[in-house]
Parts: C-alpha cells; sequence; structure tokens
C-alpha cells in the first residue's frame, strides 16, 4: 500500500499535516479532500461562532461517500495536544465520553483532514452542558412530499410562533428537509426545554393536520407528509451544525436562510424537495457568505421561556 502523501498546512499559528488531498470523496462530483479543507477554511469565520464550546460528532467519509462511514464520538488517536476537548457523559445512561471542541480554524482543517465531511454539535456549550441554548424541530419530509408543502409547514410554524412572541430562524439540513431553530436564554434545562419542543410540534400539527405527521414510525406515516421530530433535543442529542457539508451528492450545505427564501420555496412546483436544498453547497456557499455574510448573525435573539410558555396556553389550549 503506497505511503500517505503529506502536506504541512499553516493554519492559525499552528502547523499541521494533512494526507491526501487530491482523495477523492464525491465521485459523481469530483470534489476531493482537498477541496473539504479548503470549503471548512474558507467558511470557518461563519461557521466557528455556531461550534464553539459544544461537544462535536465527526461523520466520516474516509474512502468517499459511496463508502460506508461512521460517527464518532471520542476523540479520534493521534489528536494533537492543542486541540481542545471536553469529558462528559453523552446522555444521562452513558460512560463519560471525551469530545472535541472546534473552536479555531485549526482544529476545524484537522477534523476536515480526517475526512470528516459531516459536523454534529450538542445544544448546548461547555461549562453549561445541561443548559441548551436552542430549541429546533426538524420538518422531515416524506415520501411524496412536494417542496410547497414542506415550506407551507414552515411558515405555519413561523406564524404560530409569530403569536407567543417568537422569531424563528431557519434552515435547510443540507438534506432534504428544514430545521426551524428557536434561541433560547441558556438557564432552562433538557425536560422543560423538550417540553416546549413537543408543544410548538403539536400546535403545527393542529394547524396543519393534512400536512404533518408526529407518528415515528416511517410506515405509518401519511405519503406527502412532514414529519415534525421534535424528540431530537435532549442531553447528548446533535444537529447538523450550519454551514456544514453533506455526504451527498452536489455535496449540499446545511444552509441557515432568511424567511424569504421559504416563501418562494412555497411558490415552486417541485415535486420532491431535495434538489432544492442542493441550491447552497460546497462551491458556492464561500462567496455567498462574503457577499451577504451569516442571516442569523443579527437574528439570533435568546427567548426566555416564561412567557412565551404563558401566551401558549392562553392562545394555543
Amino acid at each position: 500500500m503506497a505511503a500517505s502523501v503529506k502536506t504541512q498546512l499553516a493554519v492559525g499559528g499552528r502547523s499541521l499535516a494533512v494526507t491526501n488531498l487530491d482523495k477523492v470523496l464525491w465521485p459523481r462530483d469530483g470534489y476531493t479532500k482537498g477541496d473539504l479543507i479548503a470549503y471548512y477554511r474558507a467558511v470557518a469565520q461563519w461557521l466557528l461562532p455556531h461550534m464553539q464550546r459544544r461537544p462535536l460528532t465527526l461523520e466520516r467519509y474516509p474512502n468517499g461517500i459511496d463508502q460506508a462511514g461512521w460517527w464518532e464520538k471520542h476523540i479520534p488517536k493521534g489528536l494533537p495536544e492543542w486541540v481542545p476537548t471536553v469529558k462528559t457523559a453523552a446522555s444521562t445512561r452513558h460512560e463519560q465520553i471525551e469530545f472535541i471542541l472546534c473552536d479555531d480554524e485549526a482544529t476545524l482543517a484537522y477534523v476536515a483532514n480526517l475526512a470528516a465531511v459531516v459536523l454534529h454539535v450538542w445544544y448546548s456549550r461547555e461549562p453549561t452542558l445541561e443548559v441548551p441554548d436552542f430549541i429546533l424541530i426538524d420538518l422531515d419530509p416524506g415520501e411524496g412530499c412536494t417542496l410547497a408543502t414542506l415550506a407551507q409547514v414552515a411558515l405555519a410554524a413561523r406564524a404560530e410562533l409569530a403569536t407567543v412572541g417568537i422569531t424563528p430562524l431557519v434552515k435547510t439540513t443540507g438534506g432534504s428537509g428544514l430545521h426551524v431553530v428557536v434561541p433560547l436564554e441558556p438557564r432552562y434545562g433538557w425536560d422543560q426545554v423538550k417540553a416546549f419542543a413537543e408543544l410548538i410540534a403539536r400546535r403545527i400539527h393542529d394547524v396543519e393536520p393534512d400536512r404533518t405527521t408526529l407518528d415515528r414510525t416511517i410506515a405509518r406515516r401519511p405519503k406527502g407528509t412532514v414529519y415534525l421530530d421534535f424528540v431530537q433535543v435532549g442531553k447528548g442529542k446533535t444537529y447538523v451544525a450550519p454551514f456544514s457539508v453533506r455526504a451527498r451528492d452536489g455535496a449540499p450545505v446545511s444552509m441557515p436562510i432568511a424567511w424569504s427564501e421559504v416563501e418562494a420555496m412555497r411558490r415552486k412546483r417541485a415535486k420532491s424537495t431535495a434538489p432544492e436544498m442542493t441550491r447552497w453547497n460546497i462551491s458556492n456557499v464561500p462567496r455567498l457568505l462574503a457577499k451577504d455574510g451569516d442571516p442569523w448573525s443579527k437574528a439570533w435573539q435568546p427567548y426566555g421561556l416564561e412567557p412565551v410558555i404563558a401566551a401558549a396556553r392562553s392562545l394555543w389550549s
């Protein structure tokens, strides 16, 4: 077996050995590991604020996205001593795991060199890992769901949250769905936050019963509906970080977007949702960010739950 070709890369005052930069990770698109590293370095100033101090789980594809990859929570062997980490239980029932904290560009380049295509982070930050700082509702379109249906459900979520004083944020998953995100003041426990996420999901289902489902069993979900996944809120649960690449053809990116983009989606006649999501990808996102910046940067307004829950009890009962 040929030895790995190493290149020294200077990143943020660190000297980093990167290997096999010409290894193709996206066979049908031709994107290489070098392209992945270059992408993450290009978007670091916008990506890192969303990741700093959050335990990181890597989704690695060293042989390309057509081959089996794996999720990695524990720090990898040979981790440089300068990479920050945190040791914590991934849930109340698991042993402690030492996670990477991706706080700087050098660490970002290091994990990209591991062919960590997808970056998953916690809903909370060290040292206050017991208190999440946002809620997320995953809008997961099922078989036969149109782009217009997905967009209508997202806009219904925005409308209902507006009635209780919340202006949510939205991003693509980089797959086929959308994430509706509510920033929180970091002072509420996991059970309280998850209960509110369920309340939101059930309210959306109440106002869009024909377009949504709460059934976790895929076979029982009505065709053409959007699954409202609120279950992925809890200690040790992760979500795909904003600006993370996905292991899919076209190298799409999980992209924070303006609500006007969702309004435009509602007017389109696409029979499926995934092609729309490839509009934001490894090739064009650095340019878009350099031009327009992160649409969440000024919109991230943390909310307290007390007045919101009081309003929800009054208006949603």
